[in-house]
């Protein structure tokens, strides 16, 4: 389970804080979705949970399965089965697809006492993940999202959800820059990857993506802190009145 409790976060270089007081609880086999305006902090509670450079926790505690993931570092994070998916997924030239998957797939299953996959246990497992994205094998020996459409970046993501098998995910506007087509794919690819004992957080600004990856609760992030929680028909609400009764209220 995710427990997030009075979460206070500032940009280490300056003064402003972006998080103020941010309590929130996934439980395991939940998908919850955290819609708000720009500039809320949605994406630095993102980075915050994958232990991105730049931001200062001044106080509060993130725990996942009991453990405080603020005390690990990154790799650590990831061991514990926290993955993050990027709104806008790096592009890395030089470095193959396939090299990467299988380095970071071997790296994590050693971290979890796992045995590594040999070449061909791995070239199996990613083409058979990779067939219920559309992703051919050709794609992933092309260095890692070079000149990839948005659609295929965010595939090639969730693939790498697919092979880390990660407990808790969190999705950083899965949605952005894809059509229908893509989104359609993507979602099915994330929908696939619901478990018992798998939690995802979505974090979008539109209801659309959650037409395809039905949430079990939606909250409202404006100033710094959850506004608000309910049902799917929240984000029914929020795409017919839009930000403004929350941002007044916190503001």
């Amino acid at each position: 389970m995710l427990e997030i409790n009075d979460l206070h976060v500032k940009l280490a270089q300056e003064d402003k804080p972006i998080i103020k007081g941010l309590s929130l609880a996934v439980p395991k086999g939940e998908v919850h979705a955290i819609m708000g305006p720009n500039g809320s902090g949605k994406s630095t509670l993102a980075y915050v949970l994958a232990g991105r450079d730049g931001y200062e926790v001044t106080s509060g505690e993130v725990l996942w399965n009991g453990d405080n993931v603020l005390d690990m570092e990154p790799e650590e994070r990831a061991a514990a089965g926290v993955f993050l998916a990027f709104q806008y997924p790096m592009e890395i030239p030089g470095v193959a697809g396939l090299t990467f998957l299988r380095t970071a797939t071997n790296a994590l299953r050693k971290a979890r006492g796992d045995k590594e996959l040999t070449t061909p246990e791995f070239l199996r497992l990613v083409k058979e993940k990779g067939a219920e994205l559309n992703i051919d094998i050709e794609m992933l020996k092309r260095p890692v999202n070079v000149g990839f459409s948005g659609g295929e970046k965010k595939r090639s993501e969730i693939l790498q959800m697919a092979l880390l098998e990660p407990t808790m995910c969190v999705l950083d506007e899965t949605d952005s820059g894809l059509d229908i087509d893509a989104l359609r794919v993507v979602s099915e690819g994330v929908n696939a990857l619901r478990s018992p004992e798998r939690s995802m957080l979505m974090i979008t600004h539109y209801q659309r993506l959650l037409n395809y990856i039905v949430p079990d609760k939606v909250h409202v992030l404006a100033f710094g802190r959850i506004q608000k929680s309910g049902g799917k028909e929240l984000a029914l609400e929020l795409e017919q009145s839009g930000y403004a009764e929350y941002t007044d209220a916190a503001a």
